[in-house]
């Protein structure tokens, strides 16, 4: 075993590495305990807090080790941050010879086959469309690695990515004729050759349970696998060992018969016909299902006659087009690929209509033009630890947020893992001095209908103090709308409200204007890393409890009645207590930030439970007076030098 309180030293390999590099013994202690489970082949949870620097303390032991091992991110930016900066840093402070490799799952890669079928249909481009084609095309000459976040001049969300790149259904494997060149098949490879791999969540596990992303060989030969951001593997796992059907991965289908029945079988004219007559059940089952954006249990609508009988008319449809698709498969490898992707959709749209087991949540959800089927396991903990049976590495499971209190039986026993060693780590930064915890008194009840003003008038006194520089986070999309209509041309700050670009986008210029105004809801509360006087204060409108209407969250609720437990001690609280120490977490980042956090929920008060929320975040001192907060800030030199920019809104 190494010593890593010496090489996570002031005399250390990093120290003489990474500029402005602090030694910090909690550092120290996750590098020591992550090296002893990857030795003795252990399971372990570890919840470090922010400032703790738990990338270093995993890399370490992971590049020392001498083993394969994976690491395991919650999104493709991380990924790049920890492949790109972090491994990089390891490596060359330590002089280790290790090998390492990136592997994104295959949407992240330029397919050849689907540029080269994109070109050939180029008339039904618009002539934005057609740009960036040509774009792609120059750079596809150029690329070595095929990665689509290496060409940045085309935006992530282009219409385009997905003609151009390809999915477990529509890839054509070792039949491709881009075979040999494929992207895919080259970062798969270098994988299988590397000592340390860098993947996402979702990538470990559509292999590990579904066996879908084609490096399912790499995975029995990892001796660890270490799992950052591991608050989002319930989740995650929720997903994948699930089935779902959406509206948009059958309009990839019907576009794709359609094309391929005009290159491989032109005379089979009843094939796109077929297809064509699809698309309309789809669009009407859309309609059937209400204008509204909504997440319901299929049970809500069990007896609606029209979705039903739309419902019967989409298999008896898709029966029959797979039917044809079966004739029409031996004319080429395009149609044998869309006769493949039938059949399993086929089988997924039965098991989703018929009556369910006891261990499955059936629901749906529907977004502006789109639906999504979808049959949920209440219970992703046996079907987790079977996986973990066939993988039997160590197991490295850390994240700031994975503790309610010093308790980590909500976490552990949602994915089966009571056996493993749990390790709680503080943050090492200074609360105690450098934050202010504000619980504003006399708010109305969050569900009285002028809760969100009253938010808002919270806000603006504590604005006025901070000087901008703020997160306003939401629970829900309407009272962040809500609210951005009350502060629009109304503060001194300039305001930026999610939504109205991109998140990278408002996030770079929110550092830039250095004392904005940023409104968000749920992709604000996590991933999101803003240093200095920037962000210097948070404000949190309600507490973080899941949707009493949520599908999912009212199954499991009435499955732990069943078994006399209580759903909301045993399931909503503990699940919002992580989520609200995932927002708290965006405002204290760096040794010396200061700030502000607000909750503005007044339960924390008044309910009993609010002391389980209240004792899960870092010490800091409390207050009811908002006069606190200007004498908080008086001496700050960031707020001294905050300029004011009113009414800019982005």
């Amino acid at each position: 075993m190494h010593d890593y309180h010496e090489l996570l030293g002031a005399a250390g390999p990093l120290a003489r590495h990474v500029a402005g590099f602090m030694p910090r013994a909690a550092q120290q202690q996750m590098a020591d305990a992550v090296a002893a489970a990857i030795q003795s082949h252990d399971k372990l949870i570890v919840e470090a807090g922010t400032g703790t620097g738990k990338t270093f303390a995993y890399l370490l032991p992971a590049v020392h080790s001498g083993r394969k091992v994976i690491i395991s991110t919650g999104t493709r930016h991380l990924q790049d941050q920890l492949f790109h900066n972090d491994l990089p840093v390891v490596r060359e402070a330590l002089n280790a010879p290790v090998s390492t490799a990136l592997l994104k799952g295959r949407s992240n890669y330029l397919c050849l086959h689907r540029l080269a079928l994109t070109a050939g249909e180029g008339r039904y481009l618009s002539r934005q469309q057609l740009h960036e084609l040509e774009q792609i095309r120059a750079w596809s000459g150029r690329t070595r690695r095929g990665d689509i976040a290496g060409l940045g001049e085309i935006p992530e969300d282009s219409a385009l990515w997905p003609r151009v790149t390809s999915t477990v259904d529509n890839c054509l494997g070792q039949e491709c004729e881009f075979f040999r060149d494929c992207f895919v098949v080259k970062a798969r490879r270098a994988a299988m050759e590397a000592d340390v791999v860098v993947i996402n969540h979702h990538l470990l596990f559509a292999d590990m349970v579904l066996r879908e992303e084609g490096f399912g060989e790499l995975l029995p030969g990892v001796d660890a696998i270490i799992v950052d951001e591991a608050h989002q593997i319930p989740e995650v796992a929720s997903v994948f060992f699930g089935t779902s059907i959406s509206s948009h991965q059958l309009h990839d289908l019907v576009r794709d018969i359609q094309i391929e029945s005009l290159r491989e079988a032109a005379d089979m004219s009843d094939l796109p016909e077929t297809a064509q007559q699809l698309e309309g059940i789809l669009r009407r089952i859309r309609l059937a299902l209400g204008q509204a954006d909504r997440r319901a249990a299929w049970a809500d609508i069990g007896d609606d006659r029209p979705v039903t009988e739309l419902m019967q008319e989409l298999t008896t449809v898709f029966t029959r087009l797979a039917g044809r698709l079966e004739a029409a498969a031996e004319r080429g490898k395009g149609l044998d690929n869309c006769r493949q992707r039938a059949t399993v959709v086929l089988e997924r749209l039965r098991a989703l209509l018929e009556e369910p087991s006891g261990e499955y949540v059936p629901w749906f959800e529907t977004q502006r033009q789109s639906f999504r089927l979808n049959l949920t396991p209440l219970n992703v903990a046996p079907a987790f630890t079977k996986a973990l049976e066939g993988l039997p590495g160590a197991w490295i499971f850390t994240s700031a947020t994975l503790a309610v209190g010093a308790n980590f039986s909500y976490f552990a026993s949602r994915l089966g893992l009571e056996k493993a060693r749990t390790l709680q780590l503080e943050s090492p930064f200074d609360y105690e001095h450098n934050a202010l915890l504000y619980l504003p008194e006399a708010l109305p009840d969050p569900a009285d209908r002028r809760y969100t003003q009253a938010v808002v008038d919270c806000a603006r006194a504590v604005l006025a103090a901070s000087r901008g520089r703020a997160f306003l986070l939401f629970t829900s999309h309407t009272a962040l709308q809500e609210a951005a209509a009350l502060l629009e041309g109304t503060v001194d700050y300039p305001l930026l409200v999610q939504g109205s670009a991109p998140r990278a986008d408002l996030l770079a210029r929110f550092r830039h204007l250095g004392n904005a105004i940023l409104l968000g809801t749920s992709s604000f509360w996590e991933g999101v890393d803003v240093r200095g006087g920037a962000l210097s204060c948070v404000i949190i409108d309600k507490l973080p409890f899941a949707s009493p209407g949520d599908p999912v969250l009212q199954a499991r609720s009435e499955a732990l009645r069943r078994q006399g437990r209580s759903p909301f001690l045993d399931y909503q609280l503990p699940n919002a207590v992580i989520a609200l120490k995932q927002g708290a977490g965006r405002l204290i980042r760096d040794v010396d930030d200061r700030g502000v956090l607000v909750l503005c929920d007044p339960r924390l008060r008044q309910r009993s439970y609010g002391r389980v929320f209240l004792n899960s975040l870092p010490g800091m001192p409390r207050t009811g007076n908002v006069r606190d907060i200007h004498d908080f800030f008086a001496h700050d030199v960031h707020a001294a030098t905050a300029t004011s920019v009113r009414g800019e809104t982005h």
